[in-house]
């Protein structure tokens, strides 16, 4: 080889080198981690929260669209504007409604339909804890919790069907319960309907299984979110609980809604390609 050509080949690579050099990627990292990026997401009970911590999530970390659901118009306003704060706030849209009424949900799916078209992702999150210990439990009591935790979610997982695209396959992710497989006192309305939704999971794996829609249901345990406190009176009230459920945790304390929403994450994007029927606890 002549010397020629030895320097050529030199400055071919620092050339390369340079080029090298001059690529970001720390951006092309972030861009290649965004599992989600794409994807058109709806979660109920999106406005606190497990839901609040997954949009945001979804939206932040794994780039996705979300569409999410609340019951009261100005913590949906809220919690849009901080979904929206670091990211473009085209990224979210809050539509406001009740899973237990089917207008409403007739409404979210026509607003997604308008402005995306279709559906990737579901997490069927809204849900209400209301505890009475036997013998005391009324009719207002069951028909609420069930209204909302079972009818409310089958609803909201039936109505989304059509906007899933055929071929192309999708994820559905329901919040259940460690209530679901375990005794607690005072529990029994709630923790039934918990068990029919692991139900469900199981149940609809099989009959989606050809439009290729994987169904999986997670099972939090003690989360610090708003609906723990607003199920029980005072503060003093709550402060024996947790502190009696921190007691019984291996980890020794209450879990966060973003440590669910990570497991959400995973059970939404390709990650867990080969999960369905599953029942994960958090």
């Amino acid at each position: 080889m002549s010397r020629i050509s030895k320097i050529d080949n030199v400055g071919n690579l620092l050339s390369i080198r340079s080029t090298l050099t001059n690529l970001k990627p720390t951006n092309m990292s972030k861009e290649i981690m965004k599992k989600l990026e794409g994807k058109v997401a709806v979660i109920t009970g999106g406005s606190s929260g497990i839901g609040l911590a997954t949009a945001q999530r979804f939206v932040s970390e794994e780039g996705a669209y979300v569409f999410i659901t609340g019951r009261r118009q100005s913590e949906l306003d809220t919690a849009v504007r901080q979904i929206g704060k670091n990211n473009n706030n085209n990224t979210v849209t809050g539509v406001q409604g009740d899973v237990s009424n089917l207008a409403d949900l007739d409404r979210l799916y026509a607003t997604v339909k308008e402005q995306k078209g279709h559906i990737d992702i579901l997490f069927a999150n809204a849900g209400v804890g209301e505890f009475a210990p036997l013998g005391e439990i009324t009719e207002a009591h069951f028909d609420k919790t069930f209204g909302i935790n079972v009818k409310g979610l089958l609803f909201s997982v039936q109505k989304a069907l059509p906007l899933f695209q055929d071929g192309r396959g999708g994820s559905i992710i329901l919040n259940a319960s460690i209530a679901s497989s375990k005794g607690f006192e005072t529990s029994t309305i709630y923790s039934a309907t918990k068990a029919a939704v692991r139900s469900f999971a199981r149940t609809w794996t099989v009959d989606l299984k050809q439009r290729k829609i994987r169904v999986n249901a997670i099972s939090p345990g003690p989360i610090d979110t708003p609906i723990f406190s607003s199920a029980i009176q005072t503060e003093e009230q709550i402060e024996q609980i947790k502190n009696s459920l921190v007691a019984s945790v291996p980890m020794g304390r209450m879990g966060s809604p973003d440590e669910v929403a990570k497991a959400v994450s995973f059970l939404a994007s390709d990650d867990s390609s080969y999960v369905t029927g599953g029942h994960n606890v958090v």
